[in-house]
């Protein structure tokens, strides 16, 4: 594992932004910088954390190690299903075909847990038992396992909304996506998660829950776009104690960004109004959390590149 002192000397040299306009016409998102040009779609992961809808600030080497992540899983899921990706000419940088992004957001879960409104854990406690077409039964407990893996769509909220859970009904009837695009998308999903949930339980991981984002490419395919089962997407714990610490009554121990969520909501803040400052310890943890996902999931070592990252994404992709 890195050294705490690397990440903590990287706190002030953070990639929080990126402005690129040789590269085409730019879209921020919460944690990527999107620039479009020609067909081709360049994607460059900051080191912004976003939550609750909502960037709460960065995180040491974030970027690289979520880029890397989504390139492995790209890759190595070419047989699983088609995706936008071209290559990764840079710790941080994704090149990918254009695609037309469907306006749903595919959420496959397989346990009853999570803090955020959109949870299937925090729509249980309120009294839901309607998810992805099964009705759970009462008295279940959080981080229980699901009957089977349930797919529960949200909407894609504009930059600074929150996404909707709705139902695959409303997902038709709204005009979202059309029945037998529904059927493809629900069949694409629950493949590549159960492929996700392998190669996880192989490293001694539970793959918890996902979102996935699609989108039809310019040949008509449907295909994988943004990223698949990295920490920002995904939720995972340790497979070792994971009975032990449910039959405690304890959270599992988890590698994704749920503890930052869990940071805040300790806090009391649930996503309403300007989030308190990301204290550096919380930050230098949290990259901690992500570089151990990264090497645990890809049985690779990370290796950080800490050149002044503007400077260096320029060189590797000839921006002149």
């Amino acid at each position: 594992m890195i050294a705490a002192e690397i990440l903590r000397a990287q706190l002030g040299r953070t990639l929080d932004g990126t402005d690129f306009t040789q590269l085409g016409e730019r879209y921020a998102g919460k944690v990527r910088d999107n620039y479009t040009r020609g067909g081709m779609r360049t994607l460059i992961a900051t080191d912004r954390l976003s939550a609750f809808d909502l960037v709460l600030g960065t995180v040491p080497f974030k970027g690289q190690v979520l880029n890397q992540f989504a390139a492995y899983w790209f890759i190595e899921s070419r047989a699983i299903a088609p995706s936008h990706f071209i290559d990764a000419p840079d710790p941080n940088v994704t090149r990918a075909v254009e695609c037309a992004a469907l306006p749903v957001e595919m959420v496959v879960r397989s346990y009853l847990t999570g803090v955020t409104s959109t949870s299937i854990w925090r729509n249980y406690q309120d009294g839901r038992r309607e998810f992805g077409g099964v009705t759970l039964p009462e008295g279940m407990r959080k981080n229980q396992p699901l009957p089977r893996a349930l797919i529960t769509p949200t909407t894609k909220a504009p930059k600074g909304g929150h996404d909707e859970n709705v139902t695959r009904a409303q997902v038709i009837e709204r005009g979202l996506v059309d029945a037998a695009t529904w059927e493809k998308l629900e069949a694409m999903v629950l493949n590549m998660f159960k492929f996700g949930q392998e190669r996880a339980r192989e490293r001694g991981l539970i793959l918890v829950d996902t979102k996935y984002e699609l989108g039809r490419a310019p040949d008509g395919r449907i295909v994988f776009i943004d990223e698949i089962h990295t920490p920002d997407s995904s939720r995972y714990w340790y497979a070792d104690d994971y009975e032990a610490r449910l039959a405690a009554g304890e959270e599992p121990r988890g590698l994704d960004k749920e503890y930052v969520r869990r940071y805040y909501v300790g806090l009391g803040y649930k996503g309403d109004g300007p989030p308190p400052p990301m204290p550096d310890d919380v930050r230098v943890e949290a990259a901690r959390r992500y570089i151990e996902a990264y090497e645990l999931v890809t049985g690779r070592t990370f290796a950080p590149n800490t050149e002044p990252p503007l400077e260096r994404i320029k060189r590797n992709l000839e921006i002149k």
